[in-house]
């Protein structure tokens, strides 16, 4: 079990995670559907699984890349820990068990499922043709609160499409920031990525525009939406993670990149997600 917790990394589960809680209990507090706890561990089973999924799906298809990388050559499948072969039956396992989960949930689930699968899992070939290869991961997760939110009330809803694409711009952006450290190796192995097609300091650009893009995108549910104080904090904290990294990762250093990848963004979606539910228990029994 060890041994594949270190193969999906399941530690940055932390990012897409808040963000199915968010679209959960949304779907709990503005509609008529109640809180089931059944339905709650499904949701997480399904966002576990789906995870898994497209991590070690990665990991394989990557592997002989990985192992001429010197950043990535410790990486489990080319170091030797977990055999490609395991890892295949990994990801086959958890997509298996996540279309079985979400028939549980309701028809729209299970009849999207496999669309869901498709999305997460197609990323992994992505580098190899397009530069947008960023915007496919941050599709990927952005699937997290439209689908939580789908699994409680079975509809679409224009406030957790906001933050499905809240997500969608976040992810992208912090991702050209992480690729900044394999942009030499990219151009040398004809891989795409944004800092190797248009250069770090174009990179960091757009990285900052999808950043700003991400920030409106959790404001505007004020629009639709009655929020607390405690929303408007956890807007503000969250902007100002983003604000953070790019203060952190500049043109001529990036050797903060993995604190602003990892714990920035850790923070950014933990505290948000806290902030957001803070203010569902305030508005919903509290009346604020």
């Amino acid at each position: 079990m060890k041994k594949y917790f270190s193969l999906v990394l399941f530690a940055h589960s932390i990012f897409a995670l808040p963000f199915a809680m968010i679209g959960f209990f949304l779907g709990v507090t503005t509609t008529d559907q109640p809180f089931k706890w059944l339905l709650l561990v499904l949701v997480l089973l399904c966002m576990v699984f789906a995870r898994n999924a497209a991590m070690a799906f990665n990991r394989y298809l990557d592997r002989e890349i990985d192992a001429k990388n010197p950043r990535t050559l410790m990486r489990d499948i080319p170091a030797g820990k977990i055999s490609a072969n395991e890892a295949l039956i990994f990801v086959i396992i958890n997509c298996c068990l996540f279309v079985v989960t979400t028939f549980f949930i309701n028809n729209l689930c299970f009849y999207l499922s496999p669309v869901a699968l498709f999305v997460v899992l197609f990323y992994s070939y992505t580098k190899r043709f397009t530069a947008l290869c960023h915007m496919v991961l941050g599709l990927g997760l952005a699937l997290a609160p439209i689908g939580a939110y789908i699994a409680v009330t079975g509809v679409f809803n224009i406030v957790p499409v906001l933050y499905s694409f809240a997500v969608l711009f976040w992810v992208s952006g912090f991702d050209i920031i992480y690729a900044l450290q394999d942009e030499e190796f990219d151009k040398g192995e004809e891989l795409h990525s944004i800092p190797s097609a248009i250069g770090r300091k174009n990179a960091l650009k757009l990285s900052e525009v999808l950043h700003v893009f991400s920030a409106l995108c959790v404001i505007l549910p004020i629009m639709f939406t009655p929020f607390s104080w405690a929303y408007y904090l956890g807007v503000a904290f969250f902007c100002s993670m983003l604000i953070y990294q790019h203060l952190l990762v500049k043109p001529n250093d990036i050797s903060k990149v993995n604190r602003a990848f990892a714990t920035t963004n850790g923070f950014a979606s933990v505290i948000f997600a806290v902030c957001f539910l803070l203010d569902a228990l305030l508005r919903t029994y509290f009346k604020f």
